[in-house]
């Protein structure tokens, strides 16, 4: 058979591009060899409809393997006892196991809590231009005006007054620890279902550089190629206690909604690279590594604070912070397409209150996941951080 030379030229054109440049993208990290083999192994040739010991073609038999100890492992690795927990490893992504729960678990039109887009929340907690927004009534929060963080007695203010079906805790440009407790006291005020979404910070909560919040959450969706440093690919833990006003279990409902509601066969050579990232993060050095993320970040962030620039919150408690260069008069989009000239890959982010437009906003955000897995420590960072200050200084000087 004749040789696709021409992608496999490209293919190596971006590998090269990867290992020349300082991968600041909060959401991108660097999986391992063993994943990248699952994920190129033979599994990409199966069909597997349904879910283990329940699909709809035969020769499942090893995949039901592969599939279970995905989820022995998801558990395992967060602490869940199988008794009180379940997981399904199947969602494709992030926003089909997002969509996914919520169309087993609120009526089309029922109203969920959800961050402001502005403001650090994702698409699909309810923004209007995804579909969790067009099918569901979105009731927006956000950061205080003074601290850029939230403030949990809004919070229940808010959904005392809106009586929101669900809330939505986690984010995707928030810098500072969560309470899930706060959160889980806001939820039961108003009888409202408490879904974290943790795709950001899954990895933190693995190694034990964040707080879990299993102890107070309903539900649990996560993608795994963040700070859990597998492919892309997604999962949703539930209760196993918990009953639907239907009074069908949580698990039963989101196992349907995602298949046959969304999704057809899974991948399966994705759910087995899922499970060797699970493994992966079993392992000492995965705690050594989620510190190692946060230690970066708070680095960087102190860093860029002594140079003169203003870092939304102060400062940072996880894996991400966010720059307000506009402060200083430089666009987040000059300063993304400054940065990734001067080899450093950052993405233009809206900041809290941001007044300009959310195609050019106020800020950039940052995120040391990747260069932490190629082995980045405080020393490193504070060389980056002088090439971004070196490098954004330059558009305020023109």
């Amino acid at each position: 058979m004749k040789k696709d030379t021409q992608l496999f030229n490209l293919i190596k054109k971006e590998e090269k591009r990867q290992k020349s440049v300082i991968n600041l993208i909060a959401s991108e990290n660097y999986v391992s060899d063993a994943v990248r083999e699952a994920l190129g192994s033979v599994l990409t040739n199966k069909y597997a409809e349904g879910y283990p010991g329940k699909r709809y073609y035969g020769g499942n038999v090893v995949v039901d393997e592969i599939e279970n100890l995905a989820r022995e492992r998801a558990l395992k690795l967060f602490k869940l006892s199988p008794k009180k927990w379940s997981v399904n490893v199947q969602p494709y992504s992030g926003s089909p196991a997002n969509m996914a729960v919520y169309l087993a678990l609120v009526p089309p039109g029922g109203k969920v809590m959800g961050m402001r887009l502005d403001m650090g929340g994702h698409l699909t907690h309810g923004h209007k231009v995804s579909a969790t927004g067009k099918l569901w009534q979105q009731v927006p929060y956000g950061v205080d005006a003074k601290t850029e963080m939230l403030d949990y007695a809004e919070l229940e203010k808010i959904a005392r007054r809106e009586q929101p079906k669900m809330i939505i805790a986690g984010f995707t440009a928030y810098p500072r620890r969560i309470d899930w407790k706060a959160f889980r006291r806001v939820a039961d005020t108003c009888g409202a279902i408490l879904m974290v979404d943790m795709s950001h910070i899954a990895g933190l909560v693995a190694g034990g550089a964040h707080t879990s919040p299993f102890p107070y959450a309903d539900v649990v969706t996560t993608t795994v190629h963040k700070t859990l440093r597998g492919p892309r690919a997604a999962m949703i833990f539930s209760r196993i206690d918990k009953l639907h006003v239907s009074g069908s279990k949580f698990q039963d409902l989101i196992d349907k909604a995602v298949f046959p509601g969304l999704q057809g066969g899974p991948h399966v050579n994705q759910i087995a690279a899922v499970a060797t990232a699970l493994f992966e993060a079993m392992q000492p050095s995965f705690k050594m590594y989620a510190s190692q993320v946060v230690k970066n970040a708070r680095v960087l962030a102190e860093e860029l604070k002594k140079k003169g620039w203003r870092i939304v919150s102060g400062g940072t408690d996880n894996h991400l912070l966010l720059v307000d260069t506009w402060a200083r008069g430089v666009a987040g989009t000059a300063a993304s397409d400054t940065l990734e000239k001067e080899g450093i890959i950052v993405n233009k982010n809206a900041i809290p209150f941001d007044t300009r437009k959310p195609m050019d906003p106020s800020g950039i955000r940052l995120g040391t996941a990747a260069v932490t897995t190629q082995g980045l420590k405080e020393k490193d960072i504070r060389k980056i951080a002088d090439r971004i200050h070196n490098a954004l200084e330059k558009i305020i000087q023109k």
